[in-house]
């Protein structure tokens, strides 16, 4: 059995919905008393590592499944009446306040430092937020850094419009590293392997108008989401990171609506979390 190091960080991928694999690491995290002293986390693993941060397991794997399977809140009429394809209202207000109340009290008390990724649409430049005890800001950072471009609003941190971090950072591990973390554990939501077939165009300027460094960063996104994929495959094969991801054919896109699919990422990511469980825990 080995064992990790104390300062070992944790570095959580976005990607929609197929961050319910992220959900089923997290709940086998929780499950065999698996913690972290700094996670980094962005668009979709900030949502849901907002779920381990307070300790309550399946939490995230019942917003994300069982939620969709209830409410079907991904739509383009989401889009179009309320401005995102995601119900904003329902995710970020009566989710975490009603339907299964976050644990703000355990989340505050949680030793663990906790940065969520965001883009600074005036910048260009990824911010790395933390927020513990002010829960109106809390929720603005989580919501600004699962803000996907084109499909959600921008949301205001700060004084600051914010979209999507992973528009300039989807794989925060240089991050960690900076944050005085030199081994990391990587939670990713692609295969090994995997490089975006995309390719990167100029935004034209009728398209976030008042913001010409946002159009810069995204005109520049799949190449920064490329050479952050062989990062990180780098990094694992020189044994500076280990990586958990998916090892069954990805089959859920971003915005996958699919409750059977979805359950069958899940499931796979709670085995691969247990697998790296009983691997590492002393």
């Amino acid at each position: 059995m080995e064992k990790l190091e104390r300062n070992t960080g944790l570095v959580l991928e976005g990607g929609g919905m197929r961050g319910v694999f992220t959900c089923g690491v997290l709940d086998a995290f929780m499950k065999y008393g698996i913690s972290f002293p700094y996670v980094v986390a962005v668009s979709a693993g900030a949502c849901n590592g907002m779920s381990y941060m307070s300790q309550q397991p399946r939490r995230a794997r019942y917003s994300n499944i069982d939620m969709l399977r209830k409410f079907g809140y991904i739509s383009l009429k989401n889009l179009i009446v309320k401005g995102s394809i995601f119900d904003p209202n329902l995710l970020y207000e009566r989710f975490p306040n009603d339907i299964l109340p976050f644990d703000y009290e355990a989340y505050e008390k949680n030793p663990s430092q906790f940065e969520m990724v965001c883009t600074n649409c005036q910048t260009g430049l990824a911010e790395y937020l933390s927020e513990k005890t002010d829960r109106r800001r809390m929720i603005a950072i989580v919501k600004a850094s699962s803000s996907l471009p084109y499909v959600a609003q921008i949301t205001d941190v700060d004084g600051k419009p914010m979209l999507d971090g992973g528009i300039v950072d989807s794989i925060p591990v240089e991050r960690a590293i900076e944050a005085g973390h030199p081994f990391n554990v990587v939670v990713m939501t692609r295969n090994r392997g995997y490089r975006s077939k995309e390719t990167d165009h100029k935004i034209p300027r009728f398209i976030y108008g008042d913001y010409p460094r946002l159009r810069v960063a995204l005109s520049r996104r799949v190449e920064a989401y490329n050479r952050q994929l062989e990062l990180v495959e780098r990094m694992e094969d020189w044994g500076e990171v280990v990586v958990i991801r998916p090892q069954r054919p990805m089959e859920v896109d971003r915005i996958c609506r699919d409750p059977e699919k979805l359950e069958r990422l899940y499931e796979e990511g709670y085995r691969e979390g247990e697998k790296f469980c009983k691997k590492y825990k002393s």
